[in-house]
């Protein structure tokens, strides 16, 4: 059994390293030429008549040109030298186009970053004009699926030229139709679902057999040469929004206390001319009863309501000096108290 020393890495040998094998190995047996090349051709249509497809893969079988089949992820055979050639295409990846930047190298190591090339030469795709003719530099990405691998290759003559011009004359579409402090802001959830909904459609459209998976934006700024007055201009609407905030926060809690002081007014002076109108009419109504007894009986309607009158005056005081004009030697006291007893004696001036 003849082993092949596979080159270093692991790679599959090429063509020429077979044939040189092959040739080494025939040179040990007489047999002529016609031998070593019949042994060749073998080898050779033996080499090109299979095929490996990955597993994110998908194979597109073309026989002279045209479409005969599409094989999945394995070993697969095909017509040799030529006659079926195959494409393979990265149907199960998520791919991605960027734009404003490029990505450098992605960091495998935790701790390193991923480096990104952000230098002028990208600002052509991501400076944009808003709808308030104000210029933001605007960095997105966009992902897509290749959904039909045979329209993604034949549909279109250039599929990813096409996804790129047509996401940039969208974007620049949606964001032409905001203001640019909204797409600074809170706006570009909505420029990047606006977006993606209508490239998609014109993606469909072209039948490029792609499926947007998603559009993002990764970085919204003005441009470098504006940063310092934007920053200004920004600082000073944040200084208005806090104070709107701040006498929107005190309206809030006056104008309800004010109110509330309001209706405790109201519904005491409601109360009280209620009071009022009860009483005025309860006492007229106890005249007109009083007046009704007088008539019946004055002398004793008169005497009943000095005596309850003076009954009530008398109960609330302490102390009660009667004084006697034809009497000057001694004045009586007559105590008033409950607990007191009445008495007589007088006391010499």
């Amino acid at each position: 059994m003849t082993e092949w020393n596979q080159p270093p890495g692991g790679s599959r040998p090429t063509l020429d390293d077979v044939l040189k094998k092959i040739l080494q190995q025939l040179k040990r047996f007489k047999g002529g030429p016609i031998f070593i090349l019949v042994a060749g051709v073998v080898v050779v249509v033996l080499w090109t008549a299979w095929f490996t497809v990955q597993p994110e893969e998908t194979g597109i079988v073309q026989r002279f040109g045209k479409v005969m089949r599409t094989a999945g992820p394995g070993l697969h055979f095909k017509l040799p030298y030529g006659i079926e050639k195959v494409r393979l295409l990265p149907t199960a990846r998520v791919l991605k186009e960027e734009f404003g930047f490029r990505t450098v190298s992605v960091s495998t190591v935790p701790g390193e970053k991923t480096r990104y090339d952000t230098r002028g030469t990208n600002k052509d795709e991501s400076l944009m004009l808003t709808g308030d003719l104000n210029v933001i530099d605007v960095q997105w990405i966009v992902q897509y699926r290749i959904e039909d691998p045979i329209r993604y290759l034949f549909q279109v003559r250039d599929t990813s030229k096409t996804i790129r011009d047509t996401t940039e004359a969208v974007m620049r579409r949606a964001v032409g139709n905001r203001l640019g402090s909204d797409v600074l802001t809170t706006g570009r959830v909505a420029v990047a679902s606006e977006a993606k909904t209508e490239i998609q459609k014109i993606l469909t459209t072209y039948e490029s057999g792609v499926r947007l998976v998603t559009v993002e934006l990764q970085d919204v700024t003005p441009p470098d040469t504006v940063k310092p007055a934007f920053n200004e201009v920004n600082e000073s609407r944040q200084d208005r929004e806090r104070t709107i905030n701040k006498a929107q926060e005190q309206a809030n809690r006056e104008i309800p206390k004010a109110r509330g002081v309001a209706t405790q007014s109201i519904s005491e002076a409601e109360g009280y001319a209620l009071e009022r109108v009860n009483r005025a009419e309860g006492e007229a109504t106890r005249f007109a009863a009083i007046l009704g007894q007088y008539e019946q009986a004055p002398q004793v309607t008169r005497r009943r309501l000095y005596l309850e009158a003076m009954t009530g005056f008398l109960s609330d005081m302490k102390g009660l000096y009667i004084v006697d004009k034809d009497q000057k030697a001694m004045v009586p006291w007559l105590p008033l108290e409950s607990s007191g007893q009445p008495s007589a004696q007088g006391r010499q001036p």
